[in-house]
């Protein structure tokens, strides 16, 4: 009969079940799907974010051989982001590993071993949609906590500026949806400089999405693609105005990731001085055997009963991620009137 006694082999160690729960099948939900957020491992629970903002400016004629038009040295400034800490716990009681047999085998290892992997699979899920929804905020700039009222970092507060929108005047049936397309990335153009960008995609809520593809406009330059988008579920993105319009889908205990009404437009593909304009940052677990070493998106470990009894195992799980967008103002928040 499997007995507790077998949570003190290696397999059930910090390295083992971390590695585990990494290896878990990923479920990717659709920030994940793109790639859209480059990853980064730190040795550090702080991460320093320097802006240098870089001067733009007519250069006036001067005489030859005389003194050259000067600037002084670029401003720079430093933010500082304590990355945050999620963790979750579960616990296994001796009454569930009690009888139990892996099928086919009578190893006392692998029986334990097969409640534990389900365990962790469990916690690896919610970590992902956890990691999702700190992502979506990112690209929002305004990272909730799970209430969904909690800010846990404002972007533009944190980087000193404001939103840009585009309002989309879906009630007027003349209104030029190509050409607010265009001024979108005009917008976007105009924040990220010289720095280049792959494509512009824009994640919609429901109501946004259902209002953009019912104006006449949109209608109207389907029907010279012989019905193939009128036929066609368009909700998983359909390329207009030089912009792929896809509806997202992200609702967790009531929380939406999107909210109703709106529709933000996301440049993709741009690197910075930094890495990627889209970043993840995973620092080390907060114990003895991480500490200064570089960042794994989950950590698993578990520990017995306190009590002596040893009537349970506690499986701890915890992923340390700071989501940033690095141009909060090169993500267009699209509104609908």
């Amino acid at each position: 009969m499997p007995t507790l006694d077998v949570f003190n082999q290696d397999a059930f160690s910090l390295m083992s079940l971390t590695a585990a729960i990494n290896k878990a099948p990923y479920k990717p939900s659709r920030i994940g799907q793109l790639g859209l957020f480059g990853e980064q491992r730190i040795s550090t629970t702080q991460v320093m974010v320097e802006e240098r903002d870089g001067l733009l400016s007519l250069i006036p004629t001067t005489p030859r051989g005389g003194p050259a038009d000067s600037i002084g040295a670029m401003p720079r400034t430093v933010r500082s982001f304590v990355v945050p800490h999620l963790a979750r716990e579960s616990t296994i009681l001796a009454d569930e590993i009690q009888n139990v047999r892996a099928f086919g085998s009578e190893n006392e290892l692998q029986a334990v071993q097969a409640v534990v992997d389900g365990r962790l699979a469990t916690l690896r899920a919610m970590h992902e949609v956890t990691l999702e929804y700190h992502r979506i905020g990112a690209i929002k700039g305004l990272i909730l906590d799970a209430d969904g009222v909690t800010p846990i970092y404002n972007l533009f507060t944190e980087f000193g500026v404001v939103q840009q929108t585009q309002d989309f005047a879906f009630t007027t049936d003349t209104t030029d949806i190509r050409a607010l397309c265009v001024a979108v990335a005009r917008l976007i153009e105009a924040e990220l400089g010289a720095a280049v960008y792959d494509g512009i995609r824009a994640f919609c809520s429901p109501e946004f999405f259902d209002a953009l593809i019912g104006h006449p406009t949109v209608i109207d330059s389907f029907r010279y693609q012989e019905g193939q988008m009128n036929r066609a579920d368009l909700r998983k993105g359909f390329q207009y105005g030089g912009i792929t319009f896809e509806e997202y889908r992200g609702t967790v205990n009531g929380v939406r990731f999107v909210e109703a009404n709106v529709a933000y437009a996301v440049p993709e593909g741009v690197m910075t001085e930094k890495g990627s304009l889209f970043q993840t940052n995973f620092a080390p677990a907060d114990f003895m055997e991480t500490v200064n070493t570089l960042g794994l998106p989950i950590y698993a470990k578990q520990a017995p009963d306190p009590s002596g009894l040893n009537r349970f195992v506690n499986l701890h799980s915890q992923s340390n991620p700071l989501c940033l967008c690095l141009r909060p103002r090169a993500v267009i928040q699209l509104t609908m009137s």
